[in-house]
């Protein structure tokens, strides 16, 4: 499993955000998340209290020294992505974090994209709230719009998490979202798991017309996972899955395999 052992990493070429400079929110050596996915290439939650986070001076002044470097190098970001080892939006300054960035990009790099993957725990958070509403790709994970699955897939830490409760939040975003999904089958210790049915994608295509995101980003798994049977979707798979979302919502949507 991969763990980010800076608070600054890359820059990467990513499958979805081209150049991408990471910005990790959480220690650098465990795994924080409100989530413990069976997929997530940082592995699952470390079970540890009281690791050091970054605070918001820390990250600001590491940013900015990555970024005059690039800037001198004339190699620029396509995006700052905040992602990393959990969950970024749990950083109690998150909402200032952002702000920082955003003056950042603006002074070095003013054509790069800030993007933010989240797993949406948090979006109901006034702050956080306002923050996802400023960046550039608010990119919020939706896997299933069924229960069952999402505990079993997502492993959310608070157990009352509910697929109405996330649905009616992303709403109250009016468009300004993107949902970003993983598709994937496989074996856990409960049994077959699967996002690909046709109940799944009848279910989450029509939570999608609901939620009107401006994009729908669906991919599958690139890098090794701490559950060991679990299956790639084909590129062929997830383009039948998109011209379904496409056909029925009109919705953009866009693959990565």
């Amino acid at each position: 499993m991969i763990l980010f052992n800076k608070i600054i990493f890359g820059p990467v070429k990513s499958r979805r955000l081209g150049v991408s400079l990471g910005v990790n929110l959480l220690p650098v050596d465990a795994k924080i998340c409100s989530f413990d996915c069976v997929y997530c290439e940082c592995g699952f939650n470390t079970k540890i209290k009281d690791a050091p986070i970054p605070t918001r001076e820390q990250v600001f002044q590491a940013l900015e020294a990555k970024l005059k470097e690039m800037v001198q190098a004339h190699e620029l970001p396509d995006s700052l992505t905040f992602a990393g080892n959990g969950e970024p939006t749990m950083h109690k300054d998150f909402e200032g974090i952002i702000d920082d960035t955003i003056a950042l990009r603006n002074q070095y790099c003013p054509k790069a994209q800030i993007s933010v993957l989240s797993n949406s725990t948090h979006m109901h958070k006034p702050n956080v709230f306002r923050a996802l509403n400023k960046v550039d790709q608010n990119i919020l994970k939706f896997d299933s719009a069924i229960d069952k699955t999402v505990h079993r897939l997502n492993r959310p830490l608070n157990m009352s998490f509910t697929t109405a409760w996330q649905i009616e939040h992303f709403k109250k975003f009016n468009g300004n979202l993107i949902i970003q999904t993983m598709f994937i089958r496989g074996m856990l210790k409960d049994g077959i798991i699967d996002n690909t049915t046709d109940e799944e994608i009848t279910a989450w295509i029509k939570a999608l017309q609901v939620i009107k995101p401006k994009q729908v980003m669906i991919y599958t798994f690139e890098r090794e996972t701490p559950t060991k049977d679990l299956q790639k979707i084909s590129l062929t798979e997830l383009n039948e899955i998109a011209e379904k979302v496409r056909v029925t919502t009109g919705l953009k949507v866009s693959v990565f395999a």
